[in-house]
């Protein structure tokens, strides 16, 4: 007897290994996706600029990091005692004006590196819902606690989606022809913008991706978190106190998931090492002192050397 709706999900073509370069980037699913590639020491990158929740932001984010274009004075402002800019999120805000700028400028530049030498970028996508500043026109990414009054708030259509879905394709496969794309839509439920309004907003991304998938030459990965969430997870013990995101145990099913298809077979051995060493790390003893402990303690240092030996970009420092 079933008691979920299992989605079924085509195994990837272009499986992850230790060896790919790869970069998250989105809403703050990529994060809690980011995380699980940290914790068994893929070489990866998570959200630069911060969280990213809508494509438009997403993609003139990649086309500035592709071009070089650095940030000047005229991109950045002073509010609640913060030097601001409206393309980035607020966790990179800084009270020091030239710090703050050098600062984008360092991830700008460091950005264009990682993307020249992506094998595999993963994007996730959390809503169509836009805040447009009034006095410019233009979409923010984040309006950083800005009086609402300067905004405008409009849903993005299936058309401009994609667009900046084709934008964000284009503009690293020119300087990267060989990296991958997946792309997913965040589980994560916005009801700030209202029930019926979040079930749109999703609606619109998905039928974007999919008419983008569909169309584009090259091929394209579209995971399913978004559609798990909803489905094999339709119970509200998978969802975290606030009852919008998922909660651990279910970003580590969505996560599972994710491994069995999209990371190659041949890492699995790796992967198990790695996560017996980080639980070991973990690891509290009664008495430190103890011959046994110590023991442990030796047996721990020479996996970690080992590991760190077939893979050297791995460190288990921190």
């Amino acid at each position: 007897m079933n008691f979920t709706t299992k989605i079924p999900i085509q195994k990837y073509n272009h499986p992850i290994t230790y060896d790919s370069k790869i970069m998250l980037l989105g809403s703050c699913f990529a994060e809690s996706m980011g995380k699980k590639f940290d914790y068994f020491k893929f070489q990866n990158t998570t959200n630069p600029f911060g969280i990213i929740f809508n494509p438009v932001s997403l993609a003139k984010l990649i086309e500035r990091s592709v071009q070089k274009e650095f940030y000047t004075e005229e991109d950045i402002f002073f509010h609640n005692d913060l030097w601001q800019c409206y393309e980035v999120h607020s966790e990179l805000s800084h009270p020091d004006k030239e710090l703050f700028l050098s600062n984008l400028n360092s991830i700008v530049e460091l950005t264009h590196r990682h993307i020249g030498s992506l094998t595999h970028c993963i994007i996730t996508l959390g809503t169509s819902w836009v805040y447009k500043n009034i006095e410019t026109n233009e979409i923010v990414a984040n309006c950083h606690k800005v009086p609402q009054k300067q905004f405008s708030k409009e849903l993005l259509s299936p058309e401009i989606i994609a667009q900046s879905i084709e934008s964000i394709l284009f503009t690293i496969s020119v300087v990267n022809p060989n990296c991958n794309f997946v792309f997913t839509v965040s589980p994560v439920r916005h009801l700030k913008d209202g029930f019926a309004e979040n079930t749109l907003s999703k609606s619109h991304l998905i039928a974007a991706l999919h008419k983008t998938i569909t169309h584009h030459p090259s091929p394209i990965s579209y995971f399913p978190s978004y559609e798990i969430m909803m489905d094999e997870l339709r119970d509200y013990r998978f969802y975290a106190e606030d009852l919008l995101h998922p909660n651990q145990t279910a970003i580590d099913y969505i996560w599972i998931q994710f491994f069995e298809n999209y990371i190659s077979e041949s890492e699995f051995g790796l992967m198990n090492e790695i996560c017996e060493v980080q639980r070991a790390l973990q690891h509290r003893p009664f008495n430190p002192n103890s011959e046994s402990h110590q023991k442990f303690l030796a047996d721990l240092k020479t996996k970690m050397t080992t590991l760190e030996k077939k893979l050297p970009f791995i460190s288990f420092e921190n």
